[in-house]
């Protein structure tokens, strides 16, 4: 098969373009969405939290609860830290559940910060909010599953909702509008025995 020409290839953008332009032109309706990042492979906070500076930067008012992490100091909260107008970040867990080893304490901590992540979707100011690994609490069944959806699907139109974890409940992944899953291919942690690094893992 030959290369195209350039001029081959111009037309055919052309074509492509046109047709995207069709597609963009036909999506009128603005909503706020719920999202959920899930799977076994790295990134799901990591991808929350780029939305969360994509909305810093169009000005946008953001609350974050982290219901594991918070028994350690990350990379994340120092900076956002730097931006107290527009993001309020709470890390309000103590640590993996191996760890703390105590259901009746994860289960109050769960709760308490299940209360902040209520707390901003109730209030119209914030225009996005991120629930960091509600699925992990929501597979201990520390939460109520069907509470947690009742306040989602009573969300303000407009404020979007991140949650992020392993395992999301199937009737979570239905009520969503975007869900991603990611995928486990390698893993140096796994493969090659390399701790968890800062700037990568936390």
């Amino acid at each position: 098969m030959k290369p195209r020409t350039d001029e081959q290839h111009q037309e055919k953008m052309k074509k492509l373009q046109a047709a995207q332009e069709k597609k963009v032109a036909a999506k009128t309706i603005e909503k706020g969405l719920l999202i959920v990042h899930t799977g076994t492979g790295k990134g799901k906070t990591s991808a929350a939290l780029g939305m969360v500076v994509r909305a810093i930067g169009h000005g946008m008012k953001v609350g974050i609860v982290q219901f594991v992490k918070g028994a350690m100091t990350t990379g994340e909260k120092a900076v956002f830290d730097r931006f107290p107008d527009q993001v309020e970040f709470k890390a309000m867990g103590e640590g993996f559940t191996w760890n703390t080893q105590d259901r009746t304490r994860d289960i109050a901590v769960a709760r308490e910060a299940w209360e902040e992540v209520k707390r901003m979707i109730a209030d119209p100011s914030y225009q996005m909010v991120l629930a960091d690994e509600l699925n992990i609490v929501l597979r201990y069944d520390y939460l109520p599953l069907d509470e947690v959806l009742a306040v989602l699907a009573a969300k303000p139109p407009l404020t979007h909702v991140i949650v992020t974890g392993r395992n999301a409940q199937p009737a979570l992944v239905e009520a969503a509008d975007l869900v991603t899953d990611m995928t486990l291919v390698k893993h140096p942690f796994r493969e090659q025995n390399v701790k968890a690094q800062p700037g990568i893992e936390f």
